[in-house]
């Protein structure tokens, strides 16, 4: 046993250092307890010696007093609390009273924030690190550890101002039933980092998490000769750092290396594996049999986080790739410090000249100046340069987000946790955001992938609510304001304000919305960006959009390739091309407008045919223009050769299987997501498509060409077919087995080629074999196509008995489900207001002829036999179907505490169920007791 001089000093030397403390946690600073010991102070003025791990009961205890604090004085000791303002906007401040005392509460650190007010926690994580990545990846991990209900207590000793705080942290690492510490290249020469693994190692609990950094380096003779490029920099004899000892030293280094089945490595690459492993490592640890198992569900949840497989084929955009990184993440550098791009305009001053004339310094006499980001390791501000690429200049103008009031500087500073990507269609937009969500999945929880298009984007936002396991109940509730039942508005805000609460924890998530067509919601024009969590935090949000801007974002423009990689599109599969041949792919480029998509589709093109690129350049300029595809939008005006060779591959593919080529033009009508192949076959095989797709045009254009690749022509199968979309590149591969997903751009040029008897057909196959869990976007189509929503048209009429089967099998559900499981109060009653006006003008259509009032003995009888001028089976469908709408509203109404159009509504079910059952009938009387509860609702205070 070595002397006393020689331990640990536990002392309160450094009670008067003002270093920022990282205290974050979870315990009370006035708890007692049997295990409890003494502040921990070290002293960079006095030697540090490492002695060997020692019981509690042996370490000498020195009698605290306890100082009576201030709740400001204890705010100073200890960074971690935070004292609430209680003054209120108008009253008078009174410095010179002293505050009534309060209970400290130890509240989140601007480091780690951890639960607050712990008597003893499951989990200490020591972090000796200012590093940002490292610092992020410690708060997920508490972050998810306290989700599960595991107790937590994070801190870094070293920015630990006095006593007191050591003292706190102490306690926690006492009372912890496992000891989490971060391991790092500059671990071995921190002194707090290497007593917190002598104390957990002593006591058999210790879950190292090398960050970094490999267990396998981690040998002492390896450090100390500084062997390897790891410990070429950073090793050599560490423990004379702090002022250890090199036997000590070496115990807990070797102890580190034997360790078996309890420690992680944690790398950039593998950040989300890593807190899987801990966290089901951990659980079991713990005995918590519930942790493991959510934590093995996520994981398959996330193996399902992409909608479509990586891109292969991917050319280009690093610079692109690399501002959306700086644009969420910054610059983190490997000393710490978050270096964020950020822009702000030089401060002026007026200064006079020998001659006594005013001027401004950093300023010219006239015209305005680029601004230019200069990196430093202090500060990062601007420089006057016209010479930057125009991506990196700042405007200067008057409009805009960038207008301020004169002599205030204009700051754009990046890493606020937004990017947003803007290009023209076709460009690659949604391949970028693919690549970089693959890129750095593993430094997020999950990806979610949204689709932007305005009618859907809201519904698909808040689809996130599953598949996060958010509860939200829609019962009646009061409003804690007017204490009144809560409105549809309050309903609609409360489940936003559960879903960002979500995101707005310390665990990551990527929210990648694409395609975004407008700022606006199409359902209530409110703001998109009301949806989103807060900007600045850990989750982050990438959007593209061909909107040249969204709200005040700085938006990344997404530019044409280069002459190489546009190249390198073009030849596909073909591994040579001759050199008289590059020029006709060069005249296709220019032709296409150098859209990404459209090189892609001539690589395609020229691997599946036997034709050279002159070749294929002859036969589309041969062809005559579709103008009433071109003319119908503005996108193909401008890309007459794109639509040429659009027809080109779909000739192809009709030589070969028809339905393939069917399918592409029934495509249109579906909404934008992935599509059932089973459904798209169906709509394809219709009759209402077989004079969609001649091609006689082409057939005469290609001639001998299609026939030399295409000897005969046979019944291919579903997944033939859809495969045959996908080798052309009309079509993607998605991820969910069974669907395929066309190209929006391919989407665009069926709408137009196609018309109202592609669209009937496939709300008959929706109709059909449609499925509200499966199919739900594309029932939303329909319902789109056939209902008058706002100032849109209804594209179709559906026959009676088809009407009546799509409102009771599809319709009425999807609004229900709309309404319980995303809170979409709004849009699910719309969805029933129009079902049942289309119900009302189809009986007014229908049996309008026919005396009602003469034959209401009709509903009484037989409904066997129905006869030419009045199907009553058909007519008492329908009122029953209005009845059953009717009270489905009023429900809905109570709910959101709006009773007197609920009781309207409910009258009108209840008299149709008198005239179709009678007043005694149990369907009447279950709507007599909707009415009662509306009653009673309006009559309670």
């Amino acid at each position: 046993m070595e002397s006393s001089k020689q331990r640990t000093s536990r002392t309160p030397s450094s009670a008067g250092r003002n270093s920022q403390s990282s205290l974050s946690v979870g315990s009370d600073s006035s708890r007692t307890g049997s295990k409890a010991s003494h502040p921990v102070s070290f002293d960079p003025n006095t030697r540090f010696v490492m002695g060997k791990p020692e019981p509690p009961t042996d370490l000498p205890l020195l009698p605290m007093p306890s100082p009576v604090l201030s709740l400001d004085d204890l705010s100073k000791l200890v960074p971690g609390v935070q004292i609430p303002d209680r003054n209120y906007s108008g009253a008078e401040s009174n410095s010179g009273i002293d505050r009534r005392m309060k209970s400290p509460v130890i509240e989140s650190s601007p480091y780690l924030p951890s639960s607050a007010k712990l008597k003893s926690c499951d989990v200490y994580i020591g972090v000796h690190s200012s590093k940002p990545s490292l610092l992020r990846f410690a708060k997920w991990l508490r972050a998810e550890l306290e989700l599960e209900g595991v107790t937590c207590f994070a801190a870094d000793r070293s920015k630990c101002k006095d006593a007191v705080a050591h003292s706190i942290v102490e306690r926690a690492m006492d009372s912890a039933t496992i000891g989490v510490v971060f391991v790092t290249k500059r671990s071995f020469s921190n002194a707090y980092s290497m007593y917190e693994l002598r104390s957990f190692l002593s006591r058999k609990n210790l879950v190292p998490i090398f960050f970094d950094l490999g267990a396998a380096d981690c040998l002492a003779r390896d450090i100390i000769g500084r062997r390897g490029e790891v410990w070429e920099r950073y090793g050599g004899e560490l423990w004379k750092y702090y002022g250890g000892t090199e036997e000590e030293w070496k115990e807990v280094v070797n102890a580190l290396s034997y360790m078996e089945g309890w420690k992680l490595e944690a790398s950039l690459n593998k950040l989300r594996d890593c807190i899987s492993e801990a966290i089901i490592l951990l659980g079991r640890k713990l005995g918590r049999r519930s942790v493991v198992e959510r934590a093995k569900r996520w994981m398959e949840k996330a193996a399902e986080e992409f909608p479509f497989p990586r891109n292969d084929s991917f050319v280009g955009r690093k610079k692109e790739l690399l501002e959306l990184e700086l644009m969420l993440f910054g610059d983190l550098n490997e000393n710490g410090r978050n270096e964020c791009f950020e822009l702000q305009n030089i401060q002026r001053r007026r200064v006079k000249n020998k001659d006594g004339a005013e001027m401004r310094l950093g300023t010219q006499t006239k015209g305005k100046e680029a601004v230019v980001w200069k990196e430093s390791d202090v500060d990062i501000e601007m420089e006057s340069n016209a010479s930057l690429p125009k991506h990196f200049q700042l405007s200067a103008g008057k409009s805009g987000s960038r207008q301020t009031r004169r002599g205030q500087p204009t700051r754009a500073t990046y890493r606020k946790g937004i990017a947003c990507v803007s290009g023209e269609r076709g460009i690659g937009k949604t391949e970028l955001l693919l690549e970089f969500a693959y890129k750095f999945s593993q430094s997020y929880r999950m990806v979610l992938w949204v689709g932007g298009e305005a009618r859907y984007v809201r519904q698909n936002y808040m689809n996130l609510l599953y598949l996060l396991e958010v509860d939200v109940a829609t019962e009646n509730q009061l409003s804690l304001e007017s204490n009144k039942p809560r409105n549809f508005e309050e309903l609609e805000g409360e489940a936003v304000r559960r879903l960002r609460k979500e995101f707005m924890r310390d665990i990551p998530f990527l929210i990648v919305i694409d395609n975004m067509e407008s700022e606006k919601d199409w359902w209530d024009a409110k703001n998109i960006m009301e949806l989103l969590p807060r900007f600045g935090g850990e989750t982050h949000i990438v959007i593209s959009t061909r909107l040249s801007h969204v709200m005040n974002l700085e938006t990344l423009q997404l530019s044409y390739l280069s002459a190489a990689e546009s190249m390198c599109l073009m030849k596909g599969t073909l591994r040579h091309i001759p050199a008289g041949e590059v020029s006709a792919l060069r005249a296709i480029e220019e032709k296409l407008g150098r859209l990404t998509f459209g090189l892609a589709l001539v690589g395609r093109v020229l691997s599946e045919l036997l034709i050279g690129p002159q070749g294929l350049l002859d036969v589309i300029d041969q062809t005559p223009d579709q103008e009433a595809i071109g003319g119908a939008d503005p996108f193909f005006r401008r890309h007459p050769f794109l639509i040429r060779l659009i027809e080109l591959c779909l000739a192809n593919i009709k030589q070969v299987d028809d339905i393939a080529s069917r399918m592409v033009i029934a495509s249109g009508w579906f909404a934008p997501a992935e599509i059932p192949v089973s459904l798209l076959t169906l709509v394809a095989s219709s009759g209402g498509l077989q004079k969609q797709n001649k091609g006689s045009i082409w057939n005469r254009c290609l001639g001998a060409v299609t026939r030399r690749c295409f000897m005969f022509q046979k019944k291919w199968s579903e997944e033939e077919s859809s495969n045959a979309l996908i080798r052309w590149g009309l079509a993607r591969t998605v991820t969910k087995q069974g669907y395929i997903q066309i190209h929006d751009t391919i989407r665009l040029y069926a709408r137009k080629r196609g018309d109202t008897a592609v669209a009937y057909a496939m709300v008959q196959a929706i109709n059909s074999k449609g499925s509200l869990l499966e199919h739900r976007e594309h029932i939303w189509a329909a319902c789109f196509l056939l209902f008058k929503f706002g100032a849109d048209p209804a594209v179709i009429n559906l026959k009676a008995l088809e009407l009546v089967c799509f409102v009771k099998q599809l319709a009425l559900p999807l609004a229900t489900y709309t309404f319980t499981n995303f809170s979409c109060c709004n849009t699910a009653l719309e969805l029933l207001r129009l079902c049942t006006q289309a119900l009302e003008d189809m009986e007014a259509s229908t049996f309008s002829h026919y005396d009602k009032k003469n034959n209401k003995s009709i509903f009484m009888g037989s409904l066997s036999t129905p006869t030419k001028k009045f199907n009553a089976r058909l007519y008492k469908e329908s009122t029953t179907l209005k009845a059953i709408i009717f009270e489905i509203r009023a429900k809905l109404m109570l709910q959101g505490g709006d009773p007197d159009i609920g009781q309207q509504l409910c009258r009108e079910s209840i008299s149709i169920r008198e005239v179709l059952y009678g007043w005694d009938h149990p369907e009447t009387i279950y709507a007599c007791n909707t009415m009662g509860k509306l009653i009673r609702s309006q009559a309670r205070p």
